[in-house]
């Protein structure tokens, strides 16, 4: 998956955050609304969580060096995952604190109509954010539901902007009605309950975040369309008797290692079993193009139910 789209994604959402969330500061100092408060924070925990998402896709594009030989590919999985911890704190438990000192130390409402319009433009922006969101998902996305392309992509920052733009939006609703009924029967309960329903969405979200992103960090191997791929061009190779067996690892979100040990005749030429291997490697970067760290072991293939050959068989069974 390129990462341009993400970046196009966290660009918009940046630009929508920063202006909401100061006018969401102005709209709490002025009327006192602790769901403004928890939106503003809000708001500002999602604007770091953006810088954060393009500062991991800056430095995951270092060249590999001798201590990471591999390259720098998880810096995306490791900021994504701050992430989540900045919205499960900041955003999360900051909210659900607001909240609560809100019941115990109610304050009237002032200028109840400033949240209400401050809240009903950040709607409008959160929604233009939220369709780019989904305009750069939707071809990453293919025919898979949207559940499904939050569990199983390799690109964090997709995802994260998807979940973040829809808690944002979801948290503008719960706000508007909080502040809407506080005007109309002036309880601030109302109030005080959409600000622990804000942060208590915002953890939900930040914990799905951080489980997903502890997968990519732990190692997640191709999906099961890109392994069967991976076999079939291996399968095309009629020098290859069979696959011992494979494994995948993805060492970033673009690129993808391929470990496998293969079965050859016992005839086979050194030279043979270099331009079998190159081939087979190519057909491999052609179905996969994210494949680009390929390690094929060239063995024979020794049937476990047979008994074992000695030395001398396996010379006999090289010469025929």
């Amino acid at each position: 998956m390129s990462s341009e789209g993400g970046k196009r994604a966290i660009i918009a959402a940046l630009l929508a955050n920063v202006g909401i969330a100061i006018t969401k500061f102005i709209a709490w100092a002025l009327s006192g609304s602790s769901a403004m408060l928890a939106e503003g924070v809000h708001s500002l925990a999602d604007s770091g969580n953006q810088l954060l998402l393009l500062l991991g896709g800056r430095k995951a594009k270092r060249a590999p060096d001798r201590e990471h030989p591999f390259g720098y590919g998880r810096e995306r999985y490791i900021y994504a995952f701050i992430v989540a911890i900045v919205l499960f704190s900041i955003g999360g438990l900051f909210s659900i604190w607001e909240g609560i000192s809100k019941i115990r130390d109610p304050h009237t409402l002032a200028m109840w109509w400033l949240p209400l319009v401050v809240l009903a433009i950040a709607i409008v922006l959160e929604s233009f954010s939220l369709r780019t969101a989904i305009k750069e998902s939707r071809p990453h996305k293919g025919a898979a539901s949207w559940l499904t392309f939050i569990k199983r992509s390799k690109s964090p920052e997709l995802p994260v902007i998807l979940l973040e733009d829809f808690a944002a939006l979801v948290g503008l609703v719960f706000a508007f009605l909080g502040v809407g009924l506080t005007a109309l029967t002036g309880n601030t309960v109302f109030d005080a309950a959409a600000t622990i329903l804000i942060g208590t969405l915002l953890i939900a979200v930040a914990v799905i975040i951080g489980i997903e992103t502890k997968s990519l960090l732990v190692g997640e191997g191709a999906t099961a369309e890109d392994v069967q791929k991976i076999q079939l061009a291996l399968g095309d190779a009629k020098e290859i008797n069979r696959i011992i067996h494979m494994k995948t690892l993805y060492l970033g979100p673009d690129e993808l290692m391929v470990g496998a040990k293969v079965s050859l005749p016992a005839s086979t030429t050194m030279g043979e079993v270099s331009v079998i291997i190159n081939m087979a490697e190519r057909r491999i970067r052609a179905a996969v193009p994210a494949a680009r760290v390929i390690y094929i072991e060239p063995d024979v293939w020794l049937d476990p139910d047979l008994p074992t050959p000695t030395t001398s068989s396996i010379v006999m069974l090289s010469s025929d």
